[in-house]
């Protein structure tokens, strides 16, 4: 039987073998801006003359409800540790990075990040926080989001954050997404898909043992056809080929109804991160010679919960209906975990 020594994130069998056990997980930040105007980016709302009459009691407050969700993330089954990758969105740029990182308890975790500023109009933008303890980048770029149809000429948004690194030795890339909004068609997101899709088989065309994750909001449910059809991310283990990716949060959605969050009272799971075949075992052998998915869960506390009102149930958001409600995010993170045996 295995079971979790938190302190030196290890797992014991019969005191015969030692298995690291690493989280890596995704969270959208529902717009985390500072103060100030970054030039040629629409950041107006978050202002102190916006409409948000964003100011530097709230900045902080957010960097601090912030630091307080992302430091908690994978303590279910590594208290004190937490996670090894936490891929975030919807951050306005390296100086948000800088104060988030900054923030006391942060500082003591050790988190660093990764951020390459990108053209969206807005201004929001992915990133990789990740523990050195654990994870080692070696490589990151931003895969531009390409419109493909003529009366989409001028348009620009969020990119692919690519991120190549080692965890546990593992070669391993990290794919962070924010497709685009709801506001928009499906086609687009289906471009999003296809196009993610072409950044992997690329990356696994180059280096066929490495181990790919993509994560993020990615505007719609595992069941599309962004997900399903495009990416090819499959609903059950079994069914996954060579090429094509594990989506446990379909069953989540589909079949346990649980998801990250709603919209005129139902619940979505936009917040996915899916795994390439060789981090899994799907014939349930537990060889745990590389990194293997053991487990995942949508990562659900009381404070992060409206508790009273009319969306009571729903996610503490920072500001709704133009009250500062000092939440959290429209969000609620995922969390997943992999073991691998120490040598």
């Amino acid at each position: 039987m295995l079971v979790i020594v938190a302190a030196v994130v290890l797992l014991h069998a019969q005191g015969q073998k030692q298995f690291g056990v690493y989280s890596v997980a995704f969270y959208n930040l529902e717009n985390i801006f500072d103060t100030i105007h970054d030039e040629g980016k629409n950041d107006y709302e978050f202002l102190p003359n916006g409409t948000y009459h964003w100011n530097k009691m709230k900045y902080e407050h957010k960097l601090a409800n912030m630091s307080k969700v992302l430091l908690d993330l994978g303590t279910d089954k590594l208290p004190g540790i937490g996670a090894s990758i936490i891929g975030v969105s919807e951050v306005e740029n390296s100086r948000v990075m800088d104060h988030l990182v900054a923030q006391p308890a942060m500082q003591e975790r050790g988190f660093k990040y990764v951020h390459i500023e990108g053209p969206d109009k807005r201004g929001v933008d992915c990133a990789l926080l990740y523990n050195p303890k654990f994870f080692t980048p070696r490589k990151s770029f931003l895969q531009p989001y390409v419109y493909e149809k003529p009366e989409d000429e001028g348009y620009t948004t969020r990119g692919f954050l690519t991120v190549q690194g080692t965890l546990a030795g593992d070669p391993l890339t990290v794919i962070v997404c924010h497709w685009p909004s709801r506001g928009a068609v499906s086609y687009y997101r289906e471009l999003a898909g296809r196009q993610v899709r072409a950044l992997v088989d690329s990356i696994q065309d180059a280096d066929p043992e490495q181990r790919i994750i993509v994560m993020g909001d990615m505007n719609d449910d595992p069941d599309n056809a962004s997900m399903a059809k495009y990416l090819r991310a499959k609903r059950k283990m079994k069914d996954v080929g060579k090429n094509d990716f594990f989506n446990p949060w379909w069953n989540v959605l589909r079949g346990n109804g649980q998801g990250t969050l709603t919209y005129q009272g139902a619940w979505n799971l936009f917040d996915q991160i899916v795994m390439s075949r060789n981090l899994l075992d799907p014939k349930g052998k537990k060889d745990y010679s590389h990194l293997t998915l053991i487990n995942w869960h949508i990562f659900r506390r009381d404070y992060l919960i409206q508790q009273t009102g009319k969306y009571k149930g729903t996610p503490l958001r920072t500001t709704a209906g133009g009250v500062w409600l000092d939440g959290f995010s429209d969000h609620l993170p995922t969390v997943t975990y992999l073991v691998k045996e120490m040598k």
